[in-house]
This record gives C-alpha cells, sequence and structure tokens, in this order.
C-alpha cells in the first residue's frame, strides 16, 4: 500500500508488522465458492448448513448490515460515512483524521462489527459481512479510506487477516470504558485483495488472510446490483 504514505504525513505505528440507503428486505440467498465449501464439509459429516441471508438499512445516517441464519442474527456491522456531524473515531483521533481530511481524502468508519461465535463457520461469516460493509462504503458509495477503532489486543488480527495498519498508541475510550488504538486501511487495497483471492477459501493456508472467504465475482455482482 505504497500510496498510503503519499496520502497522508502520518506513518503507521508499525509499517512492517505483520449516503442513506433504504432497502426493504434481504438480498435473498446468496451463493458462493466458499458457502459451496462449507456445505460439502458439513455434508460429509452428515450436518445441515442454513444459508445466511443478508440485509442493510439505513439507521441515524448509518448503514448497518446484517446476517441472519433463519431468525437469529449471527453477524452485524454498520458504516458510518464522515460529514457533518463527522466519525465516532474523532472522539479520540480528531487530530489524525484531520490529517487525511485536509488532503481531500473521503473517510469512512466501521464499528459496531459482531459474529456469533457459534455460528457454522465464523471467519466466512466475518469476512463476507465485512464484504457487504466494503460495498458500501467502497464500490458504491466511492469512499477511500476505511477506519476502525480496535482494542489493542486485536490489533494483530486486523493487521494480518484483513490488511489495517495501526496508527496511533492505545488511547483510552470513555464510550466503552476501555483502551483503543486507530487502524486504518486504504479501500483500494481490500478491492485488489478481494479480486485476486475472493471466491477462492482454498488460498487460505498460504494467503494468511480472510480474503479467500470473500464472495467470488459473480457473487459480489448480484450483491452490488441489489444495493446500487
Amino acid at each position: 500500500m505504497i500510496s498510503l504514505f503519499q496520502e497522508s504525513r502520518r506513518a503507521p505505528l508499525n509499517p512492517f508488522g505483520g449516503p442513506p440507503l433504504e432497502l426493504n428486505s434481504d438480498f435473498g440467498s446468496l451463493d458462493g465458492e466458499a458457502l459451496g465449501l462449507v456445505e460439502r464439509r458439513y455434508g460429509d459429516r452428515g450436518l445441515a448448513v442454513s444459508r445466511e441471508r443478508f440485509s442493510s438499512r439505513n439507521e441515524d445516517g448509518d448503514v448497518v448490515c446484517t446476517a441472519r441464519d433463519g431468525d437469529k442474527i449471527v453477524g452485524t456491522l454498520s458504516v458510518r460515512f464522515d460529514g457533518v456531524g463527522g466519525l465516532k473515531a474523532d472522539l479520540l483521533f480528531a487530530e489524525e483524521l484531520a490529517e487525511w481530511r485536509a488532503a481531500g481524502i473521503k473517510l469512512c468508519e466501521f464499528g459496531a462489527l459482531a459474529v456469533d461465535k457459534h455460528s457454522h463457520d465464523p471467519k466466512r461469516l466475518l469476512a463476507q459481512v465485512f464484504h457487504l460493509g466494503y460495498l458500501h462504503a467502497h464500490r458504491r458509495a466511492r469512499f477511500e479510506r476505511l477506519v476502525i477503532e480496535v482494542n489493542p489486543r486485536h490489533v494483530a488480527f486486523y493487521r494480518r487477516w484483513l490488511g489495517f495498519m495501526p496508527y496511533t498508541s492505545a488511547r483510552h475510550n470513555p464510550r466503552v470504558d476501555a483502551p483503543a488504538v486507530l487502524m486504518s486501511m486504504e479501500l483500494s487495497h481490500a478491492r485488489e485483495q478481494i479480486s485476486l483471492l475472493g471466491g477462492q477459501p482454498e488460498k487460505m493456508a498460504t494467503s494468511r488472510s480472510l480474503y479467500p472467504l470473500f464472495w467470488d465475482a459473480a457473487t459480489e455482482a448480484a450483491m452490488l446490483a441489489k444495493i446500487s
């Protein structure tokens, strides 16, 4: 991510470490190679796998992405676009965000990310909920840089599995009474990785990332058509 250093004076902490929308209903079942693999794996053991249904809705200016397994919510993520009200990360990291804004970079923020650890395949579900958020933020709304606030103990996970970089040391977040680190990535990086790896779960072992569990190109195109 060479251009990351060109667009901001602020370097990542450890560079060498590993618009409103209304949808009336869910998108329906979304098939992909990753889901097919899970079905075959569980089928070999005589187990059935439900197909998650994904939806999104506008809530107080955020896009809330949801995955359901039957009537149960098994994954969720919110997308907030920078604007007059700013981002939630401004509470702790206003200076860092101001530098990107001054450079003319369009910022968005993911938050409220949660996946049911008892779901059939939590990593795949995390990847695909994230993919849905990415489609809203980058492919639909054309935002360029994504920021997240994470607990310090989760920094290594987001860096390794999704390609985020840490930009600050930990600061106390009074909203959750816990420390938080600002992490960020260029959404063009996610787009490159999805293009290279999406829908190829067999590459998990060699890529050391979650991107092989993202949807393949055909499924991504179908979903993007639903939200555009």
